[in-house]
C-alpha cells in the first residue's frame, strides 16, 4: 500500500462541514421513505450491476469486433485507475471516518447497511461509476448520442444512494463524482485516438 498516510487526520472548514451535515441529514432522513428504502441499498451494490456489465462485454465484442478489446481494456484501466487513486492514495492521506462510523455524528445517522471499515473522502463507488460512465459516453456517442443522460443519471444515483444509505457525505460523492469524470473521460479521448488511428 502507498503509505501518504498524514500524521494527523485532515480537517475540513466549519462551513463546509456545515454544508456537508445539512445536506447528508435532508437525504439520509428528511427526504427517505419506504421505497427508497428498499432501492437505494440495492442501487448502490456493484451486484445488481452484474447484467449491466456483462451486457456492455457482449454488446462491445459484437458492435465493435477487434475495437472491443481496446474498449474493455481501457475502460477497465479507467475504472482501476479512478478506484486505487481514490482508495490508496487520497482516502489514505485524508482520512475522513464514514458518517456512520464518526462517533459524534453516527448517533443521528440512519444507517440502511452495514457501514464497513473504509474511509470516506472521496467516495469510490461514485469515482468508479463516474469513471464508468464518462468512459462508455466518449466511446459510444459515436452512434448512440443518447448514451450521455443515461449513463450520468446512472452514475449519479449511486452517488446518491450513498449518501441515502448513510455511507458517505456529499461532499465525498461530489469529489468521487468529478475525480472518476476525469479519468474516465481521459481515458475516452485516448480510446477515440486510438479508434480513429487503428479502425
Amino acid at each position: 500500500m502507498i503509505n501518504l498516510i498524514s500524521p494527523e487526520r485532515l480537517t475540513m472548514p466549519d462551513f463546509l462541514t456545515q454544508f456537508d451535515q445539512h445536506w447528508f441529514h435532508l437525504i439520509n432522513h428528511d427526504w427517505s421513505n419506504p421505497f427508497f428504502d428498499w432501492m437505494m441499498p440495492a442501487i448502490r451494490n456493484p451486484k445488481t450491476w452484474i447484467p449491466l456489465y456483462l451486457f456492455i462485454l457482449i454488446f462491445s465484442i459484437y458492435r465493435y469486433g477487434k475495437m472491443a478489446v481496446l474498449i474493455i481494456v481501457l475502460l477497465l484501466a479507467s475504472v482501476g485507475t479512478a478506484d486505487v487513486v481514490c482508495v490508496r492514495v487520497i482516502k489514505a492521506y485524508v482520512k475522513r471516518v464514514r458518517p456512520c462510523n464518526d462517533w459524534q455524528f453516527e448517533p443521528t445517522v440512519v444507517n440502511r447497511v452495514p457501514c464497513g471499515t473504509g474511509l470516506s473522502f472521496p467516495s469510490a463507488h461514485a469515482s468508479d461509476h463516474f469513471a464508468i460512465a464518462l468512459f462508455l459516453c466518449l466511446a459510444f456517442q459515436r452512434n448512440w448520442k443518447w448514451i450521455w443522460p443515461f449513463a450520468l443519471i446512472w452514475a449519479a444515483l449511486i452517488c446518491y444512494a450513498q449518501v441515502y444509505v448513510g455511507v458517505h457525505y456529499p461532499v465525498d460523492v461530489l469529489t468521487g463524482a468529478a475525480f472518476g469524470a476525469m479519468v474516465g473521460g481521459l481515458f475516452g479521448l485516448i480510446y477515440n485516438r486510438l479508434y480513429l488511428k487503428y479502425s
